[in-house]
């Protein structure tokens, strides 16, 4: 899994920031080949952050330039700045579905490069 972050410092509105996401931005994300989920966090004082999942980093690519333009286009009204964004491959995940100190079945597990 490959997963993208945004920071957005200085938000007016993080409430409206995710109305507008939830409208505009999630249909072109819920119709990108390998998209695995988006969430919007509001981490208080106008700073807010974005985690978007892909199955891998090519999917996440593939639907980047849309979605920036997207956010430059339909949410530079409400914060100042560039987000801040990081990237990269999800190397490890705990889920309530395996448990710790028990092996994924086959279906859960994904070969990843060393």
């Amino acid at each position: 899994m490959y997963v993208v972050t945004r920071r957005y410092k200085s938000l007016s509105s993080v409430t409206e920031a995710a109305a507008r996401a939830e409208a505009g931005l999630a249909p072109i994300l819920l119709a990108t080949t390998g998209f695995k989920g988006y969430h919007i966090i509001d981490a208080g004082g106008g700073v807010a952050l974005s985690v978007t999942m892909f199955e891998t980093r090519e999917d996440a690519e593939r639907v980047k330039d849309r979605a920036l333009d997207w956010i430059k286009q339909n949410l530079s009204d409400l914060y100042q700045g560039e987000p801040e964004a990081t990237a990269g491959e999800v190397i490890y995940s705990a889920r309530p579905e395996t448990p710790v100190g028990q092996q994924p079945s086959a279906a859960e597990t994904e070969a990843r490069p060393h």
